[in-house]
């Protein structure tokens, strides 16, 4: 029988050998902080309390996110679209092809450097910018390890999120990835067939597109690429994560020399 069954058992049967005119008086701490007289009393229940599921943060921006907890971890449910580090130093924005391609330090850009796209899409943010000991997550967040986003997918998979609820492979990309904004694909289970069934996860991937290690765009409606904060083997690499409008995996993507999405995760 565990703790809390006993405490009960053992109030029930005090209760029982109480009078109408005696008092219950309830203790924290050592102080009183509740009393009933008995007669009023005709039942008592525990209950555990209630742990929300999501909820929003902001960041040093004083951009505003939703959080959801999916297993045992809690994700940002829209992509990161901070201009400063969380020190308040400012992230260089650049926006010429040549300049990103060759940048040695924290940068970011809108997708097509064009600003409209930040509300929806977030920025996005090479890999100096990542590992910048500055820190481009909120206070009580970080960029995500590749072990984290592994421990996502396994969740995912093991708790029936691909697409036709099988627990075994990775088929869970319709799970992560949004109901609206993908490029339509005809196969089967791939994240562009049927919008409608995506998102079981509320991770809610948007097709968020990435910046080419030219400098160039692509992938904006038919990609979603995110940065992880571990490095492969590979000097040129790193394990991020992306789903595709014609794929059904969360698959590891990995160039250095790109500019990315950002999804953080709570510490």
């Amino acid at each position: 029988m565990k703790k809390y069954s006993l405490l009960v058992f053992a109030l029930m049967c005090a209760l029982g050998s109480l009078k109408a005119q005696d008092t219950l008086y309830i203790h924290k701490a050592g102080k009183v902080i509740d009393k009933q007289a008995i007669a009023n009393i005709d039942s008592i229940t525990f209950s555990a309390p209630v742990i929300p599921t999501t909820g929003t943060l902001a960041d040093i921006d004083g951009n505003v996110y939703h959080w959801i907890k999916i297993g045992t971890q809690t994700w940002m449910v829209e992509n990161l679209k901070t201009t400063k580090y969380r020190t308040g130093e400012s992230i260089s924005n650049v926006t010429d092809a040549s300049l990103w391609r060759n940048a040695t330090f924290g940068i970011y850009c809108a997708y097509n450097n064009d600003a409209s796209n930040t509300s929806k899409y977030g920025y996005l943010y090479n890999w100096n910018a990542v590992i910048d000991s500055r820190k481009i997550a909120p206070a009580g967040w970080h960029i995500p390890t590749d072990a984290e986003w592994t421990i996502l997918a396994n969740y995912l998979i093991a708790n029936e999120y691909n697409y036709d609820g099988s627990t075994t492979g990775n088929s869970i990309a319709k799970s992560l990835a949004s109901t609206t904004d993908w490029t339509n694909d005809s196969m089967n289970g791939s994240v562009g067939h049927n919008l409608s069934i995506n998102n079981k996860s509320g991770f809610t991937g948007l097709p968020s597109g990435m910046r080419n290690n030219n400098g160039t765009f692509s992938g904006l409606g038919t990609g979603a690429y995110w940065w992880s904060s571990s490095a492969n083997s590979n000097d040129m690499n790193n394990w991020g994560r992306g789903i595709c409008y014609y794929r059904m995996d969360l698959f590891s993507y990995a160039p250095k020399d790109c500019g990315l999405s950002v999804r953080c995760i709570k510490d």
